[in-house]
């Protein structure tokens, strides 16, 4: 019994292996195309996993990593001594928290609202106007958010004036910034995550909205109906994969655009900056690799939670 379940299990093996050749064989150019992605994917991602161990380390560039002396945890005691660590930590998880959702709020709308358009021509202006926010560097947006915000010449504080209102020095006011990196990091990124969206609504039946025409629904019945349910899997893997990246800060965003200014710290300064200003002045890489492995800890437990709900809640959203 034990021999046949052995020789099913290899025929199973081979048969698996044989059907993957023959798809790459049917299908060379789609595998060639993703060949590049994969190579990468395999380099820097799995190949890096036997660099954890530095987080354990004192390391020692000349040693490498297999004969550098062994520490234990002491490298986390850098980040979880620190007398920042809840501050920073909060700060992290909260404007990850606004990103998520007010980012796929605002795609959505915009999603449903191009699906709405019928002009072909508009719609196409509309598409490439809401993209290219998203390929402009931080740098320059955070010269456009100086043009804004600056306290003698900026819109937001010459409009004040003419309303007859104080202006407000916003790079002093660290209150007002989550609001200020959400709205940019909206302006940014929607149009990207809208498209995304727009996709899935493509793949819709067309079938099922004619039924409901029938039946008498209108346009906005028929969103709440059928667009929207039917969106809802592609939303919530999404946002799976967001909270994959919860204790990860946009570092590029928010080092752009707040860069040293240590007034506003005490509501933007994240996990990734607090790192890089650290390490900037100590140089230790072992201490990097401690905090980073915490962050890729974390979000694998948030990952794996949140799937978990999602599987017992919403089967169609979850991830496995």
């Amino acid at each position: 019994m034990t021999n046949e379940f052995a020789t099913t299990s290899v025929k199973r093996t081979q048969k698996r292996r044989s059907t993957i050749w023959r798809d790459v064989g049917r299908n060379p150019t789609s595998y060639l195309l993703v060949l590049p992605a994969m190579i990468y994917t395999f380099i820097f991602g799995y190949m890096t996993y036997p660099y954890m161990i530095i987080a354990f380390q004192r390391f020692n560039y000349a040693k490498g990593i297999w004969n550098s002396d062994w520490i234990g945890l002491k490298n986390f005691e850098f980040f979880f001594k620190s007398n920042k660590v809840y501050e920073i930590t909060w700060n992290t998880i909260s404007l990850n928290l606004l990103f998520i959702g007010f980012g796929t709020l605002s795609a959505l709308v915009i999603a449903l609202v191009l699906n709405e358009l019928r002009n072909r021509i508009f719609l196409k202006f509309s598409q490439s106007f809401m993209l290219f926010p998203n390929f402009i560097s931080w740098i320059v947006v955070s010269y456009m958010l100086y043009a804004l915000f600056s306290m003698d010449m900026g819109v937001v504080n010459q409009a004040l004036k003419m309303l007859g209102m104080t202006p407000v020095n916003w790079y002093t006011e660290p209150n007002a910034w989550p609001i200020i990196l959400t709205l940019m990091k909206v302006w940014k990124g929607a149009g990207m995550s809208a498209i995304i969206y727009l996709a899935a609504i493509a793949g819709i039946d067309d079938s099922l909205y004619e039924s409901a025409q029938i039946d008498g629904a209108n346009r906005w019945q028929q969103c709440i109906r059928i667009t929207l349910p039917l969106m809802m899997p592609t939303v919530v893997i999404l946002v799976l994969l967001s909270i994959g990246k919860i204790m990860y800060g946009d570092f590029g965003m928010i080092y752009a655009l707040v860069n040293d200014n240590g007034v506003l710290y005490p509501t933007t300064d994240v996990i990734d900056t607090y790192v890089f200003r650290s390490l900037r002045q100590i140089g230790d890489p072992s201490e990097a690799m401690a905090v980073g492995l915490f962050q890729s800890i974390v979000g694998f437990i948030m990952v794996f939670g949140t799937n978990l709900i999602a599987r017992k809640y919403f089967k169609e959203g979850a991830l496995y």
